[in-house]
Parts: structure tokens; C-alpha cells; sequence
């Protein structure tokens, strides 16, 4: 049946029924015949990767830098294919191609300022352990692995590896894995501590302190720090409230005094 009239096969109006040339590319042998074969089954289809890459082009990128991609993935999904498995190939190009520009969006258009060095490094690895990764099944290869096949130094593979992880920002909004309640990554993240920013002042008191006299000094202790109140203090120690309060209040005055100065 033509893949032109089987709209149950293919969604697009015009697609090429390429069948029998795929079924001839697969014969032939490397050379100018097979070149020129192929190069007509791509230009067959290159509307329909056009269509694709259209379907992105409200996201940030020039429309013909798409296409350039978009026409990548169609030579990819042509190169690939395999008439044998029985499939469309609009069923194996469509996804690929799509792939393809995605792909083109996580490696252009970065979440983060990341210097061009390291994201060639990232691509390269990438690109590495993909090649690898057809030819060693089953583990993920080595960080010598992937320098001596990319021509790497191992520093420059790990710069890479990491880029590979940290190509896109997390928001601090978004749901941390595991987590039933809503607990986000920023319900994990610590927050300054008030008590830091008193810490210098503590400093500067405390010598002046520790130079008052012993009752003077239990008696700031014990407002400031045991948070008793003038008539507890004076209860305990057996003196007027206000007695306390002047005595508080002169104490005070005079490490205030003695710190300003020795800041001065």
C-alpha cells in the first residue's frame, strides 16, 4: 500500500513512500550509487523534519539553526534504519529527529553562564561515552576509557562528567525525591544565624565585663542571661528593686562607654 495514501501509517499529508528505496539502499554496496540513492530518500523527507522543527521555534532559537538540526537527526534516522524490522520509517525518523533538536537544547541553551571550554568538554565526553557505550554493554566506561578515546587528559574528562550533571538548575521549589509532604530543597537548606551578628559585640563586652565588679557583674548575669527579672535579683540578693534597676542601668552605661572607646 502507499505510504502516501495511508493516513494510519503517516500523520503527515505528503510523506514520501520510500519503502522500496530503503529496501534497495540496504542492498547496495558503499559508492556514488548508494550516495545518491540516500541523498534522495533525505531530501524526500526533509519537509517533514522542517514540520518538526517547527514545532520548536517559539523557544528561543533561530528557526533555520532547527532546521540545520532537525535535518541532522533525518540523516541519522536514515543511516539507521533498518527496512527489516518491518517498521515505518516515519515511526523510527519522527523520534529521532525530535531527539535530535532536544538534544540540541540541552547543549545550547544553558540554564547557567558555563564557560565554552567546558561545555566542549562536556560534549566530548558525551559524545565518547556514547561511542563507547556500543562497544562495552552492560557498565558505563571509565574515566581512562573515555580520555584515551577522546584524546582527553582524565582532569579534563572529570570537568566534563561533571558538567554532564550539572547542565540545568534545580529550583529550590521543586520536590526533593523520596519526599510524600512537599518537603522541597529549600526545606533542607540552613539559614543565617541571628546569633552571628552579635558575636563581634559579644567579643568587645566581654573583657569590660569580666573588669566589673563581682556583684555587678552576677547581677547583669542574671537579667541578661538567666532572664530574671529586677525583682527576682533583688529578692535573691537582698536589695531594693530599684536599687537593682540603678545598678543595672550604671553597669551598662559604663561597658557601653568603655566599648565606644576602645573601638574610637
Amino acid at each position: 500500500m502507499s505510504t502516501r495514501t495511508s493516513a494510519k501509517h503517516h500523520p503527515h499529508d505528503d510523506a514520501p513512500d520510500t519503502a522500496d528505496a530503503f529496501r534497495r539502499l540496504a542492498g547496495l554496496p558503499d559508492g556514488p550509487e548508494r550516495d545518491t540513492l540516500r541523498g534522495e530518500i533525505i531530501e524526500a523527507w526533509l519537509p517533514m523534519a522542517d514540520r518538526l522543527a517547527g514545532r520548536f521555534r517559539s523557544r528561543g532559537e533561530s528557526f533555520e539553526d532547527l532546521r540545520q538540526v532537525a535535518a541532522l537527526g533525518l540523516v541519522k534516522a536514515v543511516d539507521r534504519y533498518d527496512p527489516e524490522r518491518g517498521n515505518a520509517f516515519e515511526s523510527y525518523a519522527v523520534p529521532t529527529i525530535t531527539g535530535e533538536i532536544k538534544r540540541h537544547f540541552r547543549d545550547h541553551m544553558w540554564t547557567l553562564h558555563v564557560p565554552r571550554r567546558v561545555q566542549d568538554l562536556r560534549n566530548r565526553v558525551r559524545f565518547a561515552s556514547q561511542d563507547l557505550s556500543q562497544t562495552i554493554p552492560g557498565r558505563r566506561p571509565t574515566v581512562a576509557e573515555i580520555a584515551e578515546h577522546a584524546r582527553m587528559s582524565e582532569e579534563d574528562v572529570l570537568v566534563g562528567l561533571e558538567a554532564l550533571e550539572s547542565f540545568t538548575a534545580l529550583s529550590l521549589d521543586a520536590e526533593l525525591p523520596g519526599s510524600e509532604d512537599g518537603y522541597s530543597l529549600s526545606d533542607a537548606l540552613g539559614s543565617p544565624d541571628p546569633a552571628l551578628e552579635t558575636v563581634v559585640d559579644r567579643e568587645s563586652v566581654a573583657p569590660r565585663l569580666a573588669a566589673l565588679p563581682e556583684r555587678e557583674r552576677a547581677i547583669l548575669y542574671m537579667r541578661f542571661f538567666g532572664d530574671m527579672t529586677q525583682s527576682r535579683i533583688a529578692e535573691q540578693l537582698g536589695i531594693s528593686q530599684m536599687h537593682v534597676s540603678r545598678l543595672i542601668s550604671r553597669c551598662c552605661g559604663k561597658v557601653r562607654e568603655q566599648v565606644l572607646k576602645d573601638a574610637a
